[in-house]
């Protein structure tokens, strides 16, 4: 199980994301039209452990099959810290579902600012190994692009860049996206990180220094939503650029954009997450 005490409940109703029994491959494609993540079933981990022996399961690969789907069913119905813990115990095979349902939590539902750090930490070591041992699984490079940006946006972004860790965070996305191309999430992070870098050192010093730029940004933000548009935080990181790239004179796209959002019918925990966070930007 994850090192902090356990965590805070999610705090909506779950019943419409149980996804239980064949169910989940049902809806798998949809589910993970993000962050690309392939069906845990004994193929995928078969396929996994061939190319990378450190991933094969201490258990059986049946066992260790039925685990990780019941980690994404406790991830993708909000319970963050069990999906954890079950992915924990399965090791490195286990660590993609542990450090999503890490970062999903402590972005969304950890109050304590000291704890989403260390949680975001952890991930961050987590994914460190998982490259190490794994090098080819995009999500070992995402995960720790998500996590490593979280943190970074919790010591300040100024702090963060002048501590280097932009510079990883943009390394780790065009990794990413150079071993799954249709890795929507990190088009996402990506549009963030150059609208980010822009909005705090300008566009001359973001472009220099940091290979940042506006356009990069909107590009990178579209791409994300011609691949997912049902992505409610894929229209909010677009809003919230345009807010920090162009001003007032965006605000009319930006505040379309937050309504778009809202309007989704979210398809786990994560995304109603999600459309909650852009009802509330309406509504502030």
């Amino acid at each position: 199980m994850p090192k902090q005490q356990k965590w805070k409940s999610f705090p909506y109703p779950s019943s419409a994301f149980g996804y239980e029994g064949t169910i989940l491959k049902k809806h798998w494609t949809r589910l993970h039209q993000g962050d690309c993540e392939p069906f845990p079933d004994q193929a995928s981990l078969k396929r996994l452990a061939n190319l990378h022996p450190d991933l094969k399961p201490s258990i059986s690969v049946a066992d260790a099959a039925a685990k990780l789907q019941e980690a994404w069913r406790a991830y993708h119905r909000g319970d963050f810290w069990e999906a954890a813990g079950i992915g924990l115990g399965l090791g490195l095979a286990g660590y993609n579902v542990a450090n999503k349902a890490a970062n999903i939590y402590a972005t969304y539902l950890e109050t304590d600012k000291g704890r989403s750090l260390e949680i975001f930490q952890e991930a961050i070591g987590r994914t460190e190994e998982l490259q190490a041992a794994a090098p080819t699984v995009p999500n070992a490079w995402y995960y720790y692009s998500q996590a490593l940006g979280r943190y970074a946006q919790g010591i300040s972004i100024a702090k963060a860049l002048a501590e280097g860790l932009a510079g990883k965070i943009k390394r780790a996305l065009e990794q990413t996206l150079k071993l799954e191309p249709k890795h929507a999430d990190a088009h996402i992070a990506l549009g963030a990180y150059h609208a980010n870098v822009v909005n705090k050192v300008g566009a001359i010093a973001g472009w220099i220094t940091f290979g940042a730029s506006k356009d990069e940004a909107i590009r990178h933000f579209m791409q994300a939503i011609e691949l997912n548009p049902n992505a409610a935080i894929a229209k909010i990181e677009f809003a919230n650029g345009l807010a920090m790239l162009f001003g007032k004179s965006k605000l009319a796209e930006a505040t379309k954009l937050y309504e778009e959002a809202a309007a989704i019918e979210p398809g786990d925990a994560m995304e109603k997450l999600d459309v909650e966070l852009a009802k509330s930007e309406i509504e502030s």
